[in-house]
């Protein structure tokens, strides 16, 4: 009976034991016909904004003017990314990191705010998980079964016929008399000046379309005029020399003798002096001027030019041409900004800015802050800016520490900006930290000015033209000839009071009317 019983028992378990087994046997070849496929780990890389950084005070926007790279172009670090135009010069960005251009936030010809991300980067390398997850937008979760990746190709074959297939068919639509269609440019491959690209604008063409002549493709203002001629004009009527300025929209025949008005938009350079000057207008300004006699000034700038000439008829051609900052003639100009610069040490007052509590302590010209007080803060050094007509407009870069340095040294510093200027390629050091301003009119014709203060500067002094006036002499009987110049100052009313600025532009007088007094206070 014992025995009967545990029989029974053992046979229960085995028809248990088997029916978990065919369980688990159709299970398995249930699921056989769908195997599992392999997932692949998602690929460690880190998208990284790229922020246009600040290249210049008060600059808040400026033009990109041509893109160097495109989306999945790779980038090594310190690459140039793209040219852009402030209100003062252009400058090359250059790349912060290696990697692959994933976006370009920003066309050629539109407008980047500082600060804001202007091209996204994949950075390629070790990136930790939680670096990737910060940086990365996550991916969208699949419902469902994943999809093996053995089910079809890793490399995935673009959209649309094949290369081989699109090369036949192109190769047998093209004529044998037909020529070989050009390959298109790049729209971010156009290499030009401001100049160049504002005469583009001006004349209303796409640079892009201009096939340059120049060194490495740049356009010309030639290629520019040649393009306008072939496509704008009829062969019959195209004329035998360039215009000699932008052309707008021609006047029909019809309208000769009604007013015709042609609306054209700011420049990039109009556009940023247009907000620069309009919050320097809500400054209140006085002026005061003054009349220098600039004859012992006229004859020891003379006699210097004659030394100066001397030595360069010693040096070798070929050195001189080689060195940036030659001086050749010396102007009035870097003795003023000398004299500027003595009158500063005794009026620091002038070489300081205006801290208004409510604008983030940018100099600006805000309210009382809720009650607080506004702060003068007083620099040390005094960075002389100068004002500079170019091609591409009104530039104003920066002789630094013009305390430290001579009357040469001013000189050859000048020199350097104003070829700088001229071609386009002032940095941002050259164009930032201005204390104080000096506007030479007198370059170009004018005798009075009345001065524009700058942000973050307190006064600016315009020089006018230097002319031959006559005079008493010494005797007060006789007649002689003198060399005058009007100097008029600009000062920001609201810490600055005429006394002081009338002592501290009587310092300058006395110097420049009296240069050798200089030689006391050289450093």
């Amino acid at each position: 009976m014992f025995l009967n019983r545990a029989s029974r028992i053992i046979g229960r378990q085995c028809r248990l034991n088997n029916s978990s087994l065919n369980h688990i046997v159709r299970s398995s070849i249930r699921h056989a016909g769908t195997p599992k496929g392999f997932h692949s780990t998602r690929r460690l890389q880190v998208v990284k904004p790229v922020l246009l950084a600040d290249i210049g005070e008060g600059i808040v926007e400026c033009e990109i003017i041509q893109w160097f790279v495109e989306p999945e172009a790779r980038v090594e670090e310190f690459s140039p990314l793209c040219e852009v135009q402030s209100d003062k010069a252009s400058v090359e960005i250059t790349s912060r990191f290696s990697g692959i251009v994933k976006k370009l936030y920003y066309d050629a010809g539109e407008m980047a705010r500082v600060g804001k991300p202007f091209v996204d980067i994949d950075i390629q390398g070790d990136a930790k998980p939680e670096d990737l997850n910060a940086l990365t937008a996550p991916e969208p979760a699949s419902e469902g079964p994943s999809e093996p990746l053995n089910k079809e190709p890793l490399s995935k074959p673009p959209d649309g016929p094949s290369p081989r297939s699109t090369d036949s068919q192109a190769a047998a639509s093209r004529e044998p008399t037909t020529p070989q269609a050009q390959p298109p440019r790049s729209r971010y491959a156009a290499l030009a000046t401001p100049a160049v690209r504002h005469l583009s604008k001006e004349l209303n063409v796409d640079i892009t379309e201009i096939q340059g002549t120049g060194k490495d493709g740049r356009v010309l203002k030639e290629d520019i005029y040649r393009f306008v001629e072939t496509k704008d004009s009829p062969p019959k009527q195209q004329p035998t020399t360039p215009p000699t300025g932008p052309s707008f929209v021609p006047r029909p025949a019809e309208a000769t003798n009604k007013q015709v008005e042609t609306t054209v938009e700011l420049t990039n350079v109009q556009a940023q002096m247009f907000k620069t000057m309009t919050r320097s207008l809500s400054i209140p300004h006085f002026l005061y001027a003054d009349e220098v006699d600039f004859t012992q000034l006229h004859e020891l700038r003379r006699r210097l030019n004659k030394v100066l000439s001397q030595q360069q008829q010693q040096q070798l051609p070929q050195q001189t041409q080689d060195q940036q900052g030659v001086v050749t003639k010396l102007s009035y100009l870097p003795f003023v900004i000398k004299a500027v610069s003595m009158a500063l040490h005794q009026y620091p007052i002038l070489n300081a800015r205006v801290v208004v509590p409510d604008d983030g302590g940018n100099g600006g010209n805000g309210g009382n802050g809720g009650g607080a007080k506004p702060r003068l803060v007083y620099r040390s050094q005094h960075n002389v800016g100068v004002a500079m007509d170019t091609p591409a407009g009104l530039v104003v870069p920066v002789v630094r520490d013009a305390g430290s340095r001579s009357v040469h040294s001013i000189a050859a510093e000048l020199t350097r900006l104003q070829r700088a200027a001229s071609a386009g390629r002032l940095s941002p050091n050259d164009l930032a930290g201005g204390t104080v301003t000096v506007s030479n009119i007198g370059s170009v014709g004018g005798t009075y000015v009345a001065p524009v203060l700058v942000e973050r500067e307190v006064a600016i002094l315009g020089l006018g033209r230097v002319r031959a006036v006559p005079r008493f002499g010494d005797d007060r009987r006789t007649v002689v000839e003198k060399q005058v110049c009007n100097l008029s100052w600009s000062a920001d009313h609201r810490v600055v009071d005429g006394a002081t600025m009338a002592r501290a532009a009587e310092v300058v007088r006395r110097l420049l009317e009296e240069p050798d007094a200089m030689v006391l206070h050289l450093r």
